[in-house]
């Protein structure tokens, strides 16, 4: 292990990436701690003890949100947009054919669109989260003119998040948007660890060895399903060219039990916060509509209600996100293409059946694992009573942590391989 950090180190083009990364780093933490206008700490933090939804934001977004800074909202617009648009491309025909059609440039294309689309969906969250806040008395009424900037603030914000994480993208290691995500989770690991050092209760040390416990379980798990395949047996037929035999050979075809990774987790988390924001909104207003946003709020504060319907989007977008990122016909006819066949089913149409019957089996696992995962802090908590121990299982944030660090490590492995094949 200490060969691999010297090596790493010594590696000038992976150090520049690294401190690249860490400087990235560092402006995100500084614009974290720039708040808004008139902001009551105590009622914010009263806030967050009663609102669960907002309690998972304020996690994801490293303490902005109980900062109420101007980073509050992180890339959650960004992520949302990205969902909406995904969703049109299964909608509209046109939009399919650009994305699965033009390869890499239609991906570009739709990612653009997304970008695009997060600036205006920044100033509605936006505008919804000062308007639940200004209800609960956190912030003061602003007048016209501090709205209008303090919306600019929390739009431009959000693009500039964005931004960081194209550079880290680009000229660092690992995705920049998740790199970003496990950064804020990370910074509020010693709040609370102090917050559990300052009100430790030696009554309940049972109950912390079976949080400690299943932590360490649930960190072994994640990797495990992570890293965990179904390999497809495929063979190549021999092909004779002149005095040449070419092809003959045996390989497998990897089919990840969790293909889609840690974006459903992402994308979950970010709808659960938005039904919330768009309930506290309606609440303003009386009557039917008052009624609805009551509803909403209400519905996601319980954590019976909130964890079910947590559940349920991430096993749904783990299907979705695969069905538009894994195409089993192209695998098919790629295949076909190339002379390769899986042993005992007919090369094309069938092919593509049976890779996408093994896909659903298979993700089917890696979805409900996920799922399980993502509501296991709350029930852990149900069945202890602790509060303040919940952030050494994670749940949702130690899927994206273990996920990013374990695609950081592969990435920086993958270099240092090319660095030795380069010298030799």
């Amino acid at each position: 292990m200490f060969e691999k950090f010297s090596q790493i180190f010594r590696d000038k083009e992976l150090r520049r990436k690294i401190l690249f990364v860490l400087g990235i780093l560092v402006v995100y933490r500084i614009m974290a701690a720039i708040p808004l206008i008139g902001i009551d700490r105590e009622a914010m933090a009263a806030l967050m003890n009663q609102n669960q939804a907002l309690g998972i934001l304020n996690v994801f977004t490293g303490g902005s949100m109980d900062k109420v800074s101007m980073i509050m909202l992180g890339l959650g617009p960004y992520i949302t947009a990205t969902i909406v648009i995904q969703l049109l491309t299964m909608i509209f025909p046109a939009l399919e054919k650009i994305y699965k059609e033009e390869g890499e440039a239609g991906k570009k294309k739709i990612n653009q669109w997304g970008r695009i689309a997060a600036a205006p969906l920044a100033m509605l969250q936006g505008l919804a989260m000062i308007r639940i806040f200004q209800s609960q008395g956190i912030i003061a009424n602003l007048g016209m003119q501090e709205l209008f900037v303090s919306l600019i603030a929390l739009a431009g914000a959000t693009v500039f998040l964005m931004w960081l994480g194209e550079l880290i993208t680009e000229n660092g290691i690992g995705n920049g948007i998740s790199v970003l995500i496990f950064a804020g989770i990370i910074s509020s690991v010693p709040a609370n660890i102090q917050s559990f050092i300052y009100t430790f209760d030696a009554a309940k040390i049972p109950y912390y060895l079976i949080f400690a416990m299943v932590s360490l379980f649930v960190i072994a798990a994640v990797v495990l399903i992570n890293e965990g395949r179904r390999n497809i047996p495929v063979s190549y037929a021999k092909r004779v060219r002149g005095n040449k035999v070419y092809g003959g050979a045996s390989t497998y075809l990897p089919m990840n039990v969790n293909p889609a990774g840690v974006i459903p987790v992402i994308f979950a988390m970010a709808l659960m916060v938005l039904p919330q924001m768009v309930g506290g909104f309606l609440t303003n207003y009386g009557g039917i509509i008052g009624s609805i946003g009551s509803f909403m709020v209400n519905f996601l504060n319980n954590p019976l209600y909130s964890g079910i319907f947590l559940f349920f989007l991430v096993v749904v977008f783990t299907f979705f996100y695969t069905s538009v990122t894994f195409d089993p016909k192209n695998v098919a006819d790629n295949l076909k293409k190339m002379g390769g066949f899986v042993p005992g089913i007919r090369p094309g149409e069938s092919t593509a059946k049976f890779i996408k019957f093994i896909l659903n089996r298979v993700q089917f696992v890696g979805a409900i694992f996920l799922g399980i995962i993502a509501i296991l802090p709350s029930l852990i908590q149900g069945f202890t009573g602790v509060t303040n121990f919940r952030f050494l299982i994670g749940g949702t944030a130690l899927i994206i942590i273990v996920s990013v660090v374990l695609e950081t490590m592969r990435q920086i492995k993958s270099h240092l391989h090319m660095r030795d094949y380069d010298r030799a």
